[in-house]
């Protein structure tokens, strides 16, 4: 028993003393970054090597192609004097919405077993609001439909819609009394059939909870109604001639060249008559008989 432990003893020795060989490691500490527009993005990535002291380090950010962002020491393309680099760790000054992408940190330690370890980190960058885009018709007859529309393309996340009339918001539940419908996701107004109450100044306001809401310049639409001048009735009085007129002379046409049905079948009943009233030559056998009854 005692010669066990006396030759066990060693091997454990030898066992505490032998040096620990972790492969290259790679993290973050923030998978996902947000920031807003125009602020600065740090985009973070640590390593532990097992024996390089001086590994490389690469970024890259991938898009429809994989492209690189750190190489070489060096900040490349629209990120060259605008990012700075420590340790592994990246900040990105004065982000914009082209800057939203996955990024990939590549530390390479030659000396250790395995020498590379990689993490990604995904950035959004947040814009607010701007004015959007607005529609509205000048003027709408009474009665009919109108749809008015509303669009901001560059929020991120993407906006919601407010109308406001006169400066006083728009219901977007439906209810019995309203004659309209609002969509705050798509931005569009739709009125069923308007009335003179409808008249007014119409806005739209977008809103993605970044930054200030923003509104487009206030429209007015006009409700006009139906009217039939005298300069209308006499183009539609000269419309409706013409039209008659066209049929006439389209049906004699027709009647001319044989086209119509009845016309065809009025000048076979023509025809035949003209053929049984024909003049017939008489009989020379009356002529001889005739002749001898004189006689």
């Amino acid at each position: 028993m005692s010669t066990a432990l006396i030759l066990t003893f060693p091997a454990l020795l030898m066992l505490l003393y032998i040096p620990s060989s972790d492969p290259v490691t790679v993290t973050t500490s923030k998978a996902k970054v947000e920031v807003h527009e125009n602020t600065n993005a740090v985009l973070s990535c640590e390593f532990k090597t097992e024996k390089e002291t001086n590994p490389r380090v690469e970024w890259k950010k991938r898009g429809k192609d994989v492209s690189y962002v750190y190489f070489d020491g060096d900040f490349t393309g629209s990120f060259k004097g605008r990012a700075s680099i420590d340790g592994a760790t990246m900040t990105l000054r004065g982000v914009t919405q082209k800057d939203s992408g996955v990024y990939h940190c590549e530390v390479t330690a030659r000396h250790d077993k395995i020498k590379l370890g990689e993490v990604t980190v995904t950035l959004n960058v947040l814009v607010a609001p701007h004015a959007p885009s607005c529609e509205v018709p000048e003027t709408v007859m009474r009665g009919f439909s109108a749809e008015l529309r509303c669009k901001d393309k560059l929020s991120v996340p993407t906006a919601t819609y407010s109308w406001y009339k006169d400066n006083k918001p728009l219901h977007t539940s439906s209810l019995p009394e309203i004659n309209y419908t609002l969509d705050p996701k798509t931005g569009t107004l739709k009125f069923k059939a308007v009335s003179k109450s409808d008249e007014g100044q119409y806005r739209c306001e977008a809103s993605n909870g970044v930054g200030a809401p923003k509104s487009c310049a206030g429209r007015h639409m006009k409700i006009t109604e139906f009217e039939l001048n005298m300069t209308v009735l006499i183009a539609i009085e000269v419309g409706a001639f013409l039209l008659l007129l066209s049929c006439c002379v389209a049906i004699c046409l027709c009647c001319r060249r044989g086209c119509c049905c009845c016309c065809r079948k009025n000048k076979g009943e023509t025809k035949q008559s003209r053929t049984n009233t024909s003049y017939n030559p008489p009989d020379p056998r009356h002529y001889k008989h005739t002749q001898s009854f004189v006689l």
